[in-house]
């Protein structure tokens, strides 16, 4: 377990220290042992951006299964987290059990992006593992990688002992059973490299080179895969705030560009009972009020439009909304977009990736304006006030025309709303992938791509156009690192030395490193942005995708004569070599139990009738005090859904529970009197529902009683008056209790003390002394109590109190241990408390 330095000399210091704390609902809760195969699962970014990730849910629910195997979670910390654990001499941790990563049998990197790559050789060095697969020697974990930056292992290769290529749900289960049979054996870290080298899809650089040959994993029945039936809920709003359902793999549309539609062929969709058992599962084990189901396209799935109004028939009277977050634009239906605003208007991002029509033949988008315009006049005509439009700049062919039809097709998109609509148009630089037709294509150089940028700020000027772009020095170092070979790691360790950090956030990222790094090395970044010779070897060719070269090639060769390759579901075969005799496509067809196709049926309608107002008094301890107010409604209002607690709902397009909050306790302070009131349309029986609910709450939040308001009872906001604190100051300075007493007495015979506080930026003036009704010590030490009341314009807080007694600095303040014991109820109110 973690021990109580942790929280009391780091949490208190860093942003966001609910990225750390862990605890969630759903979390495993097994320790490491000398008996069980201890896996730690490293996503090399932000515990807000790895929990979005599905992938890393699946392989987390598979390991979870087995009672042999401990999995555990670590994410890269942000900077300043770094900062302060290499002061304190920490090492990282993981987030389960807070076991340093060098204790681990096997650590397994998520590679999805290729600036998180310095961020990957610092989480390897604060957790005490050698850089180097070369100097790894012993009981020395395994660090195994996976992902879609593992189609071309290279860059890291130096990094890491084994890779996993392709699809990783077999793959992890027949090495986690192979490193469990051979632990307690007396087996040497070779051997166990070279048997892992034995097993399909798994490159290990130290016995392979590029002489082997290694053939992507590929699941042959994804409906037999049912993971994450009970996804682990952040505790924290991470980027994609939902329950993430994968409804289908795989795509055939054959866009020229796209990686992913590559290398994940051929399609496999899961049959409709499955998506509808796992939503079941997956709701009742989160609380979430959003699924999004999620495929390359989801609008493809075969039977999507019965497959959404049974989900939805199922989901709208507990208000859980449906997202479809990848959609082609002649995809979108009607019928989809009325499916989807039944409970909550989701967003829409639709992909024309090119301003004209012969560009989007050149990629095989096949898309056409008309299509894209009758969309968008259907979505805006459905309520919805804004649109998100996805284009790239500087695809092969391009011309001055086709960046000017981007503008025209967002202005045209914009004038489908009447101008009273809201267009945001993201510009990305195509970055050449390997395993795609253009992996043989130029890059744009930065002098370029700021060019263009140029271009579109001068022609989209328009309050109702949003434009928005990716830096383009982050869109050449992407495309260097994603083509580049072994020597390309010799770069990522010199600017790891050089403290890149966190290189894909735009506010971290420094390109200046990079710069001198590559002039250093003598890398001339324009010769690898520069178009390949078609005959030549590409560094990734013993990497076997699964799509053949020469298709490949024949497909780029149709992309500069413009012309277009037909979807093999529809269409006949390409040859590109993604289905074998084992493998092929599979496609759903309509399941018997979903309804005939239907208009979508109306959200029923609350009574107020029988409305019940409940008081929750909760507390958050330990753990807890570092989650916001926010994210502490948050993971309530899941707990209480878990539950299955009757809400009554707000009304309008985005309806939330009737749930309201008394202020906001400091992050970092801790509370046994946070109160919230519910709002029901059934009545509850408190008794009953108060262990499910705390069964649904992360660690250090817990409801202490549930009680109903009767007809009389005031409302919370009318009821509290104010809170009584205990405070610590032995952390924070070393005064007497004969000196403590003496700045209390001077501060309380005070009429006031104004001082200013910067909020949102802006400076404000306030009283300290007017809310303290009562100052003193608690006892014969330096533990204080402290009664505040509430001033008309808000609360104050009572550190800034403290803060000004006795003189501390920022440092010695946020040490400062503050607890809300207890809330001062008006006399009418005591009555019903």
């Amino acid at each position: 377990m973690r021990e109580m330095s942790f929280r009391d000399d780091i949490l208190p210091f860093v942003e966001k220290p609910g990225r750390y704390v862990g605890g969630e609902v759903n979390a495993s809760r097994r320790r490491p042992s000398e008996r069980t195969l201890n896996v730690v699962l490293a996503f090399p970014d932000t515990y807000e951006v790895g929990m979005s990730h599905v992938g890393l849910q699946i392989l987390y629910g598979l390991l979870r299964e087995n009672p042999a195997i401990v999995p555990e979670r670590v994410f890269a910390p942000w900077p300043d987290m770094e900062r302060r654990m290499r002061k304190k001499g920490l090492p990282l941790v993981s987030l389960e059990s807070g076991t340093p990563l060098h204790r681990f049998d096997v650590v397994g990197f998520s590679l999805q992006y290729e600036l998180s790559y310095t961020n990957v050789l610092a989480m390897l060095d604060l957790g005490g593992i050698p850089l180097f697969a070369k100097d790894r020697h012993g009981e020395v974990p395994l660090v195994i990688a996976g992902g879609p930056s593992a189609f071309n292992p290279l860059p890291t290769a130096p990094f890491v002992d084994a890779f996993v290529i392709g699809e990783g749900e077999e793959a992890l289960l027949e090495i986690t059973g192979l490193l469990g049979a051979m632990k307690g054996t007396k087996a040497r870290r070779e051997e166990k490299l070279r048997r892992l080298g034995d097993i399909e899809g798994v490159y290990v650089p130290r016995f392979h080179g590029r002489e082997k040959t290694i053939r992507k994993r590929v699941l042959a029945n994804l409906a037999a895969w049912r993971e994450p039936r009970k996804p682990v809920v952040p505790v924290i709003r991470t980027v994609h705030d939902r329950v993430t359902l994968e409804i289908a793999r795989g795509c055939t549309r054959g866009c020229r560009f796209c990686q992913a539609g590559m290398v994940w062929r051929p399609v496999r969709e899961r049959s409709a009972a499955t998506i509808l058992d796992m939503a079941d599962a997956m709701i009742g084990a989160t609380g979430g009020d959003e699924i999004s189901l999620l495929s390359l396209s989801s609008g493809d799935y075969t039977a999507i439009g019965d497959l959404m109004g049974t989900l939805m028939d199922r989901c709208v009277r507990e208000k859980v909304a449906l997202a479809l977050p990848s959609l082609r634009v002649e995809t979108l239906t009607d019928r989809l977009i009325q499916e989807i605003r039944r409970v909550r208007k989701t967003s829409f991002t639709l992909a024309p990736e090119a301003g004209t029509r012969r560009l989007r033949e050149v990629i095989n988008k096949g898309n056409r304006e008309e299509d894209l315009l009758k969309t968008a006049s259907a979505v805006f005509d459905a309520g919805w006030r804004s649109l998100k439009l996805y284009f790239m700049m500087g695809l092969p062919t391009e011309t001055r025309e086709d960046l000017e039809g981007i503008a025209d097709l967002a202005f045209k998109v914009l004038r489908e709303g009447g101008f009273r609509r809201q267009v945001t148009v993201s510009l990305s630089t195509f970055v050449p992938k390997p395993h795609t037709p253009f992996q043989w294509a130029r890059q744009l150089t930065t002098g370029e791509i700021r060019e263009r940028q140029d271009f579109f700020r001068k022609r989209m000027g328009h309050r109702n156009v949003n434009l928005r772009w990716h830096d383009g020095s982050m869109s050449l170092l992407e495309g260097l690192l994603s083509r580049g070979d072994e020597s390309l790691g010799a770069l990522v360790h010199e600017v790891f030395r050089r403290g890149c950090r966190m290189d894909g956030w735009g506010e971290q990222f420094s390109f200046a490193p990079w710069e001198s790094a590559m002039a250093d090395l003598g890398i001339v970044p324009e010769r690898l942005l520069d178009e390949r010779d078609r005959d030549a070897p590409l560094p990734w060719d013993f990497v076997d995708a699964g799509v053949h070269r020469a298709f490949l090639a024949a497909e780029y060769e149709k992309a500069l004569r413009g012309e277009e390759t037909a979807d093999c579901r529809t269409g006949p075969c390409t040859g590109c070599g993604a289905c074998t005799k084992e493998i092929g496509i599979v496609l759903e067809k309509k399941h018997p139990g979903m309804p005939e196709d239907r208009s979508p049926s109306p959200a029923p309608v609350e009574s107020r009738q029988d409305s019940r107002r409940y008081r929750v008094r909760f507390a958050k301890k330990t753990e807890g005090r570092f989650l916001s107010h926010l994210e502490t409604a948050a993971a309530l209002v899941r707990a209480f859904r878990k539950a299955r607690v009757p809400f009554r709902f707000s009304e309008g397009y985005h309806p939330q529970p009737r749930i309201s909050f008394t202020d906001a306790t400091p992050v970092g302070m801790e509370s046994f009197c946070e109160y919230a009131e519910l709002s029901l349309r059934a009545p509850l029986a408190p008794g009953d529902v108060l262990a499910a609910v705390n069964d649904g709450l992360p660690a250090g939040l817990e409801v202490l009683s549930i009680e109903e308001a009767g007809p009389g009872t005031p409302s919370l906001g009318a009821s509290i008056g104010g809170y009584v604190y205990f405070v610590d100051l032995t952390p924070a300075l070393t005064l007497t209790p004969e000196e403590t007493e003496g700045r209390i007495q001077e501060f309380m015979k005070k009429a006031s003390v104004k001082t200013w506080k910067n909020r949102k930026g802006k400076n404000r003036e306030q009283d300290l002394r007017a809310p303290v009704r009562l100052f003193t010590r608690n006892g014969p030490g330096n533990d204080l109590r402290m009664e505040m009341t509430f001033l008309e314009g808000g609360t104050r807080n009572p550190l800034d109190v403290v803060t000004h007694v006795f003189g501390l600095e920022e440092e010695a303040a946020r040490a400062v241990r503050i607890v809300k014991e207890e809330a001062l109820f008006s006399r009418r109110e005591e009555d019903h408390v």
